[in-house]
C-alpha cells in the first residue's frame, strides 16, 4: 500500500470518530440554566410595564446562549416585536438580560443592548407616545407638546408622499424623536458629527421582501433650527423614503432617491430653485457646472457642507426637469424601472433617452436656471 494511502487509513477511523461526536446529541443542559432559561421566559411573557403605551405585538425573547457565574447569569436572547398597526414584520433586536439568583430562585434584574448591537428608543429612558392620523411618534426626554407638533407634521408629509408616489405602500410613518443629537446617534450606531446639521434621517432596508417599518428619526437640535417650512419640507423627504423603499433596491441611483425625495418635499409648494438651491446656484454662477449627475459619495455626511448641499440640489433639480419635461408619470416609471432593470434600459424605457442625454439636458438645465 503507498505511503499516503497508510496513512489514511490510519487516520481515518479517528475522522469518523470525530466526525460521529460532532453528530451526537447536544449535552443535556444542567438544572440551573433551566430554570435561568425559564426565567426569562417568564419575564418576557409581557412587555415591560414603561413600555405599556407603545403598541406592541408579537413581544417574545429567543435565548441562544447562558453565561452563569455564581449567583449571577448573563442571558443572550433576540428580542422580537412588531408595532401594532405598522410593521408588516417583525422588528428584532440583540439583547443581553441580566438574572440574579434570589431566595433560592432566578429572577431577571433588566436587559440591555448586546455588545455591538444598536440600543432601542426605550433604552434611553421612558417613552412617551402620540398617536397622529397617519403616524405614531414616539419620544424620550421631549415635551409632549413637541411630539405633538412632529405628529402633526407627519400626518401632512404622509399624504404629500402618497400624492408623489402613486406605487403602493402603508400609508403610515413611526417617527422617534431621540432627547439629543447624541442620543440620536447612538440609535443609528453612527458618529453625532454626521447628523450634526440634519433634522431627520430614515432607517430601514431597501427592497420588495416584508421588512419592519422604516423610522424616521429626528435630530432634535437640527428640527429646533428649522423655519415651520423647513420642517414640511424635511419630513416629507424622509416620509418619501418610507413610501418608496419596497421600489428601491441597490440599482437604483442615489442621486435618483434622494432626488425623488426632495421633489416630493417641494412639490406643491412655491420654493424656487434660486431659494431651494443656493449652493448649486452660487457654484454655477462662479462658472462650476457639475460635469456629471451627484455620485454617491457625494452624499456622504461628514465632509465639505457645501458639496453635499449642491448634491441634493443637483439632484433635486434633475428630478424637477424630468418631471417638468416629461410629465410626473414619466418620473415615477424611472424610479421604478430604476430598481428593478438597468439603469440604460430605464432610462430608455421610461424617457426615451441615455446617461449621456440625460446628464446634457440636466447641465443644460442649470446653465439656464443659474445663467
Amino acid at each position: 500500500m503507498p505511503p499516503v494511502r497508510r496513512s489514511l487509513a490510519r487516520v481515518l477511523p479517528l475522522l469518523l470518530s470525530a466526525l460521529l461526536a460532532g453528530c451526537a446529541a447536544p449535552a443535556p443542559r444542567d438544572g440551573a440554566e433551566r430554570d435561568i432559561r425559564e426565567a426569562v421566559a417568564d419575564w418576557a411573557r409581557t412587555p415591560p410595564e414603561p413600555l405599556a403605551g407603545i403598541p406592541l405585538e408579537g413581544w417574545a425573547y429567543e435565548v441562544s446562549a447562558v453565561r452563569r457565574e455564581g449567583g449571577q447569569a448573563t442571558v443572550r436572547a433576540d428580542l422580537r416585536y412588531r408595532l401594532s398597526g405598522y410593521d408588516p414584520a417583525a422588528a428584532g433586536s440583540a439583547r443581553e438580560v441580566r438574572v440574579v439568583r434570589e431566595g433560592g430562585r432566578w429572577r431577571v434584574t433588566g436587559d440591555r443592548a448586546a455588545p455591538g448591537a444598536l440600543p432601542q428608543l426605550w433604552d434611553q429612558g421612558p417613552v412617551t407616545v402620540v398617536r397622529g392620523a397617519h403616524s405614531l411618534v414616539l419620544g424620550v426626554g421631549q415635551e409632549p407638546a413637541t411630539l405633538s407638533a412632529v405628529a402633526a407634521e407627519a400626518d401632512r408629509a404622509v399624504p404629500a408622499a402618497s400624492g408623489a408616489w402613486p406605487g403602493p405602500w402603508a400609508g403610515r410613518a413611526v417617527v422617534l424623536v431621540p432627547g439629543s443629537l447624541e442620543r440620536m446617534a447612538e440609535l443609528l450606531g453612527r458618529p453625532a458629527a454626521e447628523y450634526g446639521g440634519m433634522g431627520a434621517v430614515t432607517t430601514g432596508r431597501v427592497g420588495a421582501a416584508p421588512a419592519p417599518a422604516d423610522r424616521v428619526v429626528v435630530n432634535p437640535a437640527g428640527w429646533a433650527q428649522l423655519s415651520p417650512a423647513g420642517r414640511g419640507v424635511v419630513l416629507t423627504h424622509e416620509v418619501t423614503h418610507v413610501a418608496t423603499r419596497a421600489a428601491t433596491t441597490a440599482t437604483t441611483p442615489l442621486w435618483l432617491s434622494e432626488g425623488f425625495a426632495d421633489w416630493a418635499a417641494y412639490r406643491g409648494t412655491a420654493a424656487t430653485p434660486e431659494q431651494a438651491a443656493p449652493a448649486l446656484a452660487r457654484a454655477v454662477r462662479r462658472g462650476e457646472l457639475p460635469g456629471e449627475l451627484p455620485r454617491t459619495r457625494d452624499f456622504a455626511f461628514g465632509g465639505d457642507p457645501e458639496a453635499l448641499a449642491r448634491a441634493y440640489e443637483g439632484a433635486w433639480l434633475a428630478c424637477r426637469m424630468i418631471a417638468d419635461r416629461r410629465g410626473e408619470a414619466a418620473l415615477v416609471d424611472l424610479y421604478g424601472r430604476a430598481g428593478r432593470e438597468p439603469w440604460p434600459v430605464a432610462l430608455r424605457e421610461a424617457l426615451g433617452s441615455d446617461p449621456d442625454g440625460l446628464t446634457k439636458d440636466w447641465r443644460e438645465a442649470l446653465r439656464k436656471e443659474f445663467r
